[in-house]
């Protein structure tokens, strides 16, 4: 049986990871500074520490002294806009995901050292707010290849550590052997994931708001409306990821939807699967980049992967849940 390690298995795309590697047949361990927020965890170990601490990961990377055969480093400090992009958390966001990075590949490459074995391999979970600024000022025509990174000039310090962070990995395959698969996420969705406190996306967000609003009612929303995004429901996320990680293929590359819509369109679409009418109110507030949409040709070429599930029909799994939760919790 193969055993793996998830890290940030009490979060969204960890515990939804946790699910499929259950189902094929792999032994979990998970780890995370909490439990997932809105289901048990199917690993079979959980360990609840600090992943910032050195001696936690070092205990945590080996189960009785023998490495994994994977590990899925999904663990980070990070949220939506409303979190990334107001510069308020940006120390906090580069030190604490910087951190988990640097302790996660230090500690494997000793255990490998120690048990003279080269055999885990580490996928990390990079992320499309890496790509240039400069190459999203026109929302209907961002430039998100993944060769278009460099020269490099993210728009927020999470996509600094995030790019930091690839060159990391990369480093320690270059020089130590260890076999990375690295991939950049494209606004991944669904239920499970985060809809109300602060770091939730649009997607969520937007449902919460959908939900919480009557017909005929309105809602705010950051900036003109206008800037595009494309959003991958997190079932598609996981399939990607696996066959990355069963590929030869180290990356880095984007995971992602190239459906395209503007942030109103997905307001009104929102509207449209709750059957409501809803009035948008503009209002300022931390947009990131005018238009941002994944790639998808390299992964195309390299995993013979695309995107299946129509973001209508994603939306529509999740709204249903979201609302689910939102009663529940005023019940």
């Amino acid at each position: 049986m193969k055993t793996v390690l998830v890290l940030g298995a009490g979060g969204f795309i960890g515990s939804h990871m946790v699910k499929r590697l259950k189902s094929e047949g792999y032994w979990i361990r998970g780890a995370d500074l909490k439990y997932p927020d809105f289901s048990v965890s199917l690993a079979d170990e959980f360990v609840v520490d600090d992943l910032r601490e050195r001696d936690s990961m070092r205990d945590i990377v080996h189960r009785d002294g023998v490495p994994f055969d994977e590990i899925y480093q999904f663990a980070a400090d990070m949220g939506g806009a409303g979190y990334v992009f107001t510069g308020e958390h940006d120390a906090d966001i580069m030190n604490n995901s910087a951190t988990i990075n640097l302790n996660l590949l230090d500690s494997v490459h000793k255990l490998n050292k120690k048990c003279g074995l080269n055999r885990t391999k580490i996928f990390y979970s990079s992320s499309a707010c890496i790509y240039a600024k400069h190459n999203q000022e026109d929302p209907s025509n961002p430039n998100c290849s993944e060769a278009s990174a460099y020269p490099a000039n993210p728009d927020s310090e999470y996509g600094w550590e995030k790019l930091f962070s690839e060159r990391l990995y990369f480093a320690y395959n270059e020089n130590y052997g260890i076999p990375v698969r690295v991939a950049r996420f494209h606004n991944i969705f669904g239920p499970e994931g985060v809809w109300s406190g602060g770091k939730e996306k649009a997607p969520a967000a937007i449902c919460r708001k959908v939900a919480e609003t009557e017909n005929g009612g309105m809602i705010e929303i950051w900036g003109d409306g206008k800037q595009t995004r494309s959003f991958l429901y997190i079932d598609e996320c996981v399939e990607a990821v696996r066959r990355l990680m069963e590929s030869d293929f180290p990356g880095p590359v984007n995971i992602g939807s190239e459906e395209m819509v503007t942030i109103d369109q997905l307001v009104d679409m929102v509207a449209s699967i709750a059957g409501k009418t809803i009035q948008i109110k503009h209002i300022n507030g931390p947009e990131g980049v005018r238009g941002r949409n994944s790639d998808n040709a390299l992964i195309k070429e390299k995993l013979g992967w695309s995107c299946t599930m129509t973001l209508a029909e994603g939306i529509s799994r999740t709204y249903s849940w979201i609302n689910s939760q939102l009663h529940r919790s005023y019940s």
